[in-house]
């Protein structure tokens, strides 16, 4: 005969519960296309960074070959990454690790 094992209703709810959304980045790659004035001067238009900020980051693709430029909710990083692309820069989302 098989035993049955009872069950809160704290544990259904918990073990149906989706995991956390977990945050996503958007990710700008270097390229061989655009200066790195114009890579820091988008930066600094579409997400309002300073010119210190904007710059470290563009120094980030520039020498790493990458850098996270934004990190949120994955709509908001498909928005960036789109946005990056309307301004000629190569940009991937993916999960935050």
């Amino acid at each position: 005969m098989p035993v049955e094992i009872e069950r809160t209703e704290e544990q259904s709810a918990s073990e149906q519960a989706p995991a956390p959304d977990v945050p996503w980045v958007t990710v700008v790659h270097n390229d061989p296309v655009n200066l790195m004035s114009y890579v820091t001067y988008v930066f600094q238009t579409y997400f309002g960074y300073s010119k210190d900020k904007a710059k470290k980051l563009m120094l980030d693709v520039h020498h790493k070959g990458r850098a996270v430029v934004s990190q949120g909710s994955r709509e908001e990083m498909e928005r960036d990454v789109q946005a990056m692309h309307g301004y000629g820069l190569w940009a991937t989302l993916q999960r935050d690790r």
